[in-house]
């Protein structure tokens, strides 16, 4: 006790410090991000003031060339008229050549000739004039080379918004108006050009201008669509009073409360201002985003530093739950390899005993008088060893070592003949629906583990939904133009077949979603499962080298989908097994096997079958009885796995001196990686154990049996790691 009443006071002290440092450390970044969001709000605005500035500075001496523009050719349509008086007198065609000038004119539409009383001596067409009232400055007050820009008028022929331009004329002596010398050359030009290339060159949407004369008048553009602008801000902007920061550009408020950045500048040349606004908001949104990035951070931080005081208070005790559930984890990897490694591992030792029972216990069949006890017990030993031979076959499939003959078959068939096998023995409220989309899709496989995994994933799905449901089995065609994560596995490009398995039941959660192709796993009790289905499944998909993807959630049901690589091949032939008429002739066969009690069986089964068996305990010895007379051999018939040498190295040795010897190699694990060696090697043919004496029979006939028609023989084909693997 007093241990404990000293280290509760210790760990509070602790705590406290840690409290303060975090207080302390969250306070400096709470200032330094203050700050930094200070001056990066200065400079986002000084930013912003610059750029408006820009923009309307270009759009002003944008104007400023287009008007010198339009003057100038005001001026050579003047210097014309004063060096040629002669087309000012009655029909010398002044009209024709204001119309050719107006064409040719930038930014022009009309042209008209106006004298000292407000006449019309001539235009380039037959639009009225604007009215001679609406120039700023006045027209009788404008020097001579100097302009007056008027209001903006209608064109009532386009309804075109015009604003005009004029400059003082002087007619010479001899005119048709010589009573009323002088007068003005106006040029119409359209409102809209006065913009220039302000939507182009726009710094944004929320940007708006518009072009003013001096006296107030707008004469194109609005500041903005929907805030109106109260007259003494306006009379401010007008006016041009700099900020104390950037000549002709400030912050301004205006009558509704918001702010916008105004930049004014000016053609003192055409009594023009040119006023550029943006909205405040818009133009420093992205210092307001980042400033809420940065409260987001500081409050993230915040927690962050409260769950890390809370974790470091209860740090021992979570490093030793974490070392508890590493220690579980490893326990559990390491029970999975040796669970694989002991599987493939006894398959020799178990097989031999089996094959042991078997061989002689047919050999006791034949010996028995039928009908007798004895007869009958015989039978039920038989039995019973081939039912442990199927029990061995299936628990060695999670492994994917297990014994599988490959061949090219479709895959609607398969999924029909569980749905038929359901059927026979149907669920109370289970409906079974089938949506085969791609009738007559071929996969390339062992058919046998591609009805065992479609039947654990019904069986699974029927077992998820003990109230009832639907049981939904589609088979569509899925193409991947490039690798896809699933939830289990990875998808490789490719054309694949897609068998998906849906039920309606309680749905699969996160911790079981992980563990749910681990053998033995399983959610429910012992009488309903023993966790070997999933990973039964898992184990036959990879021997397709498909993949898996399950979608679930708690309530919801599973789907299950599986993907097989799609296989275009023809199917393989369904010849039935031919009988082969084969004497064996006393021919000497050469047996190899490190189980002294299973070279005399299989000495003895083949003696009944009319060969002459050399029998071997050790495969050195039987190499080295080869090499001296190889053709006393008609072939070879040896176990896998040997001390000393091994079988599949024992043919590899025997090729140099025996190169076309038929091989038979019997083992009882090896899985595709065996088929594969074997074929390396030179091994003719691949059987699994425990063998019948049927079975080896018939390989034998087929090995020894010189046919011109191989292929019409079941299993003639020369071995390879595609069509063949046995265990």
């Amino acid at each position: 006790m007093l241990i404990n009443s000293q280290e509760k006071p210790r760990e509070s002290t602790s705590a406290r410090r840690y409290w303060l440092v975090a207080l302390v450390l969250w306070l400096a970044v709470v200032a330094v991000s203050g700050a930094a969001l200070w001056h990066a709000h200065r400079n986002s605005l000084e930013h912003q003031l610059h750029l408006t500035d820009l923009v309307s500075l270009a759009l002003t001496d944008q104007m400023d060339r287009s008007l010198r523009g339009v003057q100038d050719g005001l001026l050579a349509v003047r210097a014309e008229l004063h060096d040629d008086t002669g087309l000012l007198q009655p029909g010398a065609g002044i009209g024709r050549l204001l119309n050719r000038c107006a064409k040719i004119m930038p930014l022009t539409r009309k042209i008209w000739l106006i004298d000292r009383d407000g006449g019309l001596l001539s235009a380039s067409d037959s639009t009225p004039p604007p009215d001679l009232r609406a120039f700023l400055p006045p027209l009788e007050r404008i020097a001579d080379n100097a302009p007056a820009v008027s209001r903006p008028f209608t064109d009532p022929t386009t309804r075109e918004a015009l604003v005009a331009l004029a400059i003082r004329f002087d007619e010479p002596t001899g005119s048709i108006s010589a009573a009323s010398p002088g007068g003005w050359i106006i040029a119409g030009i359209p409102a809209t050009a006065l913009s220039g290339t302000f939507s182009v060159a726009s710094p944004g949407k929320d940007a708006r201008m518009a072009v003013f004369r001096n006296d107030g008048v707008r004469l194109v553009g609005v500041i903005d669509e929907t805030v109106t602008i109260d007259e003494p801000t306006m009379a401010a902007i007008l006016a041009g009073r700099p900020s104390a920061e950037r000549p002709g550009i400030a912050v301004r408020q205006f009558a509704d409360g918001s702010e916008r950045l105004v930049s004014v500048h000016s053609l003192p040349h055409y009594g023009l201002k040119v006023v550029l606004t943006r909205d405040m908001n818009v133009a420093l949104k992205p210092w307001r985003d980042a400033a809420l990035a940065a409260l987001a951070g500081v409050l993230l931080l915040l927690a962050v530093l409260v769950v890390t005081i809370r974790r470091i208070a209860s740090a021992d005790a979570r490093h030793a739950e974490t070392h508890r559930v590493l220690q579980i984890q490893r326990l559990r990897a390491n029970k999975f390899e040796a669970l694989t490694t002991m599987a493939s591992g006894i398959a020799h030792d178990v097989n031999n005993v089996l094959a042991a029972i078997l061989g002689f216990g047919e050999m006791a069949q034949d010996a028995s008088a039928p009908g007798t006890s004895q007869a009958r017990h015989i039978d039920k030993v038989m039995q019973a060893a081939l039912r442990g031979k199927t029990l061995l076959e299936r628990i060695l499939t999670f492994s994917r070592s297990g014994a599988h003959h490959v061949t090219v078959f479709e895959l609607e068939p398969i999924v029909e003949e569980v749905f038929s096998l359901l059927e026979s023995s149907p669920h109370p409220g289970v409906t079974l629906e089938r949506h085969f989309d791609v009738p007559g899709v071929k996969l390339r496989g062992d058919p046998t583990q591609a009805f065992e995994a479609v039947l654990n994933l019904c069986t699974n799905a029927m077992q998820a939904m003990p109230d009832g449901g639907t049981l939904g089995v589609r088979i569509e065609r899925v193409r991947t133009d490039t690798p896809r994560a699933l939830s289990h596995s990875l998808l490789e490009a490719g054309c694949h077949i897609a068998l998906s398995v849906s039920d309606q039941g309680t749905g699969i959660d996160a911790v079981a979603m992980e563990r749910l192709f681990e053998p033995f796993f399983t959610t429910r009790d012992e009488r309903s499962g023993t966790g070997l289905g999933l990973a039964v499944v898992h184990g036959v998909v990879g021997e397709f080298r498909g993949a898996i993807d399950v979608q679930s959630a708690p309530g919801k049901g599973a789907r299950f989908t599986v993907y097989f690589p799609e296989c275009t091949e023809a199917l393989a032939p369904q010849n039935p097994l031919p009988v082969i008429d084969f004497v064996p002739g006393g021919k000497r066969l050469m047996v190899v096997d490190d189980e002294p009690a299973l070279v005399m069986l299989t000495e003895e089964i083949l003696g009944e079958l009319g060969y002459e068996p050399v029998g071997y305990n050790d495969p050195v010895a039987a190499l080295a009885a080869l090499r001296q007379d190889p053709k006393q051999f008609a072939a070879v018939i040896t176990d896998e796995i040997m001390p000393k040498l091994c079988g599949t190295r024992f043919t590899e040795a025997l090729r140099a001196s025996a190169p076309d010897l038929p091989v038979l190699l019997i083992s009882g694990c090896g899985g595709a990686f065996l088929a594969s060696r074997a074929h390396a090697v030179g091994v003719t043919r691949v059987l699994s154990k425990p063998l019948q004496r049927a079975e080896l029979e018939r390989a034998l006939a087929e090995l020894l049996c010189e046919r011109k028609d191989a292929g019409a023989l079941v299993f003639q084909q020369p071995l390879n790691a595609g069509t063949l693997s046995a265990s």
